[in-house]
């Protein structure tokens, strides 16, 4: 029988363990699992975006140095959907595809949603999405960790309509979310015996409100209701400022305005307009005075949270808890795990419904105050029920 040297035995030795190695999953190579982080980077909706980015790394981070999930430390690979829903498609692809990420954190406007949701539904991967929409959606690979619009938009035409009266004039951006979400409105307000008095749209990163302005006030309204996206609120509140409409005059109701867009667009221009979100910096409860420390303790005390960084936050944390409780990163085991699954977030307690994959949250109102933060004047007793189709709404029949 032929004698094995020395070096070929440990070479046999080596190939050995190393097979031994890959069959079980304890490759050097395996001690991450990668992630996908898809938001604008750049354009226009970059002022919003980057921000909900960063409080995913934060959560990552928090979660690697705890030790990861499952044995594995979380690798990112981020990608910059531009501001372009076909840009958006494209990298979730690559993502998907190529880079071959458990799963994938991102997007903001439903009309970047809307250009992934059949990427991921062909590739069968999961996106957790952590912003408000205009509902009428369910997709089994989209985690919707924003309101659905009875957490959101229902509530804050009912308190506008109590508190300031029942004529609304309806702005938004040209996409999906504003046109859907004023529908609803309308709809609400055929119930209520209210008026709609305008009703208008301009392209992402319009910059001229002048005309759009002259016309509320001629219709003089007792609240605007806006869901514009991006720096587009600049433009429209300086202008409308510079008109003479103050929010003692005609206050606004935002859908998109949170306190890192507040910072920006200026709190002088700002102070008084309302918004209507699940979550603010100035929310009291213990485990958000643990992530505002956290966040500013990493990004700088002049950073700021809101509704869409908390969820972006949320996210990452349920994923990852979705992955423990199914010990596994395969899409539908998590997915099916994340039935139920609820979590402590800095909003109160979050639970997915396991018949919509979105969360159970609370609703609350709030007012922009002179240092650019929101004061809570409304909030819901408990998290809501979420309702993407509106089904339990007898005016909402036919959406």
């Amino acid at each position: 029988m032929k004698k094995i040297s020395s070096r070929n035995a440990k070479v046999l030795t080596a190939g050995l363990l190393s097979a031994i190695m890959i069959f079980t999953g304890c490759t050097k190579a395996d001690d991450t699992i990668k992630v996908g982080l898809l938001h604008s980077l750049t354009g226009t909706m970059a002022i919003s975006e980057t921000p909900v980015r960063d409080s995913e790394l934060l959560a990552i981070k928090e979660i690697n140095e705890a030790g990861g999930v499952l044995g594995k430390k979380i690798k990112v690979i981020e990608e910059d959907g531009e501001s372009d829903p076909a840009k958006f498609a494209e990298k979730a692809r690559k993502l998907l595809a190529d880079d071959k990420v458990a799963t994938v954190f991102g997007c903001w406007t439903s009309a970047s949603r809307k250009a992934v949701k059949p990427v991921f539904e062909e590739l069968f991967g999961l996106l957790w999405y952590p912003v408000q929409y205009e509902g009428m959606e369910a997709s089994p690979n989209i985690m919707y960790m924003g309101a659905s619009p009875n957490q959101q938009v229902v509530p804050a035409v009912d308190f506008c309509a109590e508190h300031f009266g029942k004529k609304m004039y309806l702005i938004g951006n040209d996409y999906i979310f504003p046109r859907t979400a004023n529908r609803i409105i309308k709809a609400q307000l055929g119930q209520m015996d209210g008026e709609c008095k305008g009703e208008t749209y301009v392209p992402m990163g319009h910059t001229d409100f002048h005309k759009i302005i002259e016309e509320i006030k001629y219709e003089k309204p007792d609240v605007i209701i806006n869901s514009l996206n991006g720096d587009s609120n600049i433009y429209f509140f300086r202008q409308l400022t510079e008109a003479g409409i103050t929010s003692d005059i005609i206050p606004v109701m935002s859908f998109s305005i949170a306190e890192e867009e507040a910072h920006k667009i200026g709190t002088d221009i700002l102070k008084g307009h309302l918004v209507a979100w699940n979550y603010y910096e100035t929310t009291e409860t213990p485990s958000n005075k643990k992530f505002v420390s956290s966040y500013k303790t990493e990004y700088g005390p002049d950073r700021v949270t809101g509704d869409p960084i908390e969820a972006g936050y949320i996210a990452v944390y349920m994923w990852a808890e979705a992955c423990k409780k199914a010990g596994s990163f395969d899409v539908e085991e998590v997915r099916m795990a994340s039935k139920g699954l609820s979590f402590t977030a800095p909003e109160g307690t979050v639970t997915i419904d396991g018949g919509n994959q979105h969360l159970y949250k609370p609703v609350r109102i709030g007012k922009i105050n002179e240092n650019g933060m929101i004061d809570e004047i409304w909030a819901t007793t408990g998290a809501i029920k979420p309702d993407p189709y509106l089904s339990t709404y007898e005016w909402a029949k036919g959406l």
